[in-house]
């Protein structure tokens, strides 16, 4: 679709390196610093689609930039601006190769896992007799490989402590902030009549201290419920209202593709993608609680670089040694 920014190819001031992501593209500028642009790409089952989603850079980046703000007293994080709607510039962190999945609701790939007779996940031991979409006794930690291509790969924390990924005593602090951020991000969701059903972390180290990076609590990594009429349609075993990318993958399942070799991505049409996007700036207005305002996207790529090249400018050098 026309005004969607999918592909990036800048040459930025100190630029040093340039990595495309499955959604994000990121720009190392010196040593020190990161300019990470939200693209509209789509991806689901780690699979790219072929078309852009109107407006999904702005919502993920701009929700990412609310909730690094608000849980920064928990754990320091990377992101020192955002000079662009669909762009944030922060502390080039050196990440950990695991993600942490927590999950408070039973739902998902963990559904469709325990749906087939799993119990144990990641390490984590399932009570019998759950249904779709109830909530654990309490919050768990699903953690995978993060891998740079491909799919990530379910590990439990033995496993990533044997195998030297992280230590122990780190293990431990990140599971800690996993924890925090959870309930931080629970409790926004709460207020704004939401539940923050599952998401996922992503951590780093800087001057040996652990630092939150990449993005966090957007319907990208994240899954929510309407908390209106959860219980009433869990009770009727019906499906919940939800937020999330989950209907993405939905549509795909119901189409015949989860991203298993030889499948073909259905017909994705411009219909389709107007209605996703409308779904990102529902969840926007939902969680963050303001109006959604459109940035102007008719050349959305030169808009970007004149104002990351502009930031980039007038930023104190200390940040680039």
């Amino acid at each position: 679709m026309k005004d969607t920014l999918v592909k990036t190819d800048f040459d930025l001031p100190d630029q040093t390196n340039v990595y495309h992501g499955k959604v994000r593209d990121v720009y190392s500028i010196g040593q020190n610093l990161l300019v990470m642009i939200a693209t509209d790409r789509i991806s689901a089952f780690d699979v790219v689609l072929p078309q852009g989603i109107p407006f999904k850079g702005q919502v993920l980046n701009q929700i990412a930039a609310k909730f690094l703000d608000a849980s920064a007293d928990i754990i320091p994080n990377w992101k020192i601006a955002t000079p662009d709607p669909m762009v944030t510039i922060g502390y080039r962190c050196e990440p950990y190769r695991v993600e942490m999945i927590i999950r408070g609701y039973l739902t998902g790939s963990a559904w469709r896992e325990y749906k087939a007779g799993v119990r144990e996940l990641c390490g984590v031991q399932l009570p019998e007799g759950m249904k779709e979409n109830q909530k654990f006794p309490s919050p768990i930690i699903t953690p995978t490989t993060k891998a740079d291509e491909g799919h990530d790969e379910n590990i439990s924390k033995e496993e990533i402590i044997n195998q030297g990924l992280i230590s122990k005593e780190e293990y431990e602090k990140i599971e800690q902030y996993t924890y925090a951020l959870f309930e931080r991000g629970t409790e926004i969701a709460a207020q704004k009549g939401l539940i923050l059903v599952d998401t996922k972390y992503e951590f780093g180290k800087k001057d040996g201290q652990i630092y939150l990076i990449d993005e966090i609590h957007t319907p990208d990594s994240s899954r929510y419920f309407y908390a209106d009429n959860y219980q009433e349609l869990f009770d009727k075993g019906q499906e919940q209202r939800q937020l999330s990318k989950e209907f993405v993958r939905k549509w795909l399942m119901d189409n015949g593709f989860q991203g298993k070799t030889g499948q073909k991505i259905p017909e994705i049409t411009d219909e389709f993608c107007e209605n996703v996007s409308k779904r990102y700036i529902e969840l926007y207005e939902k969680i963050v609680g303001e109006k959604f305002v459109k940035a102007d996207n008719a050349d959305v790529a030169e808009r970007i670089k004149n104002n990351v090249t502009s930031y980039l400018n007038h930023l104190n050098k200390r940040y680039l040694i």
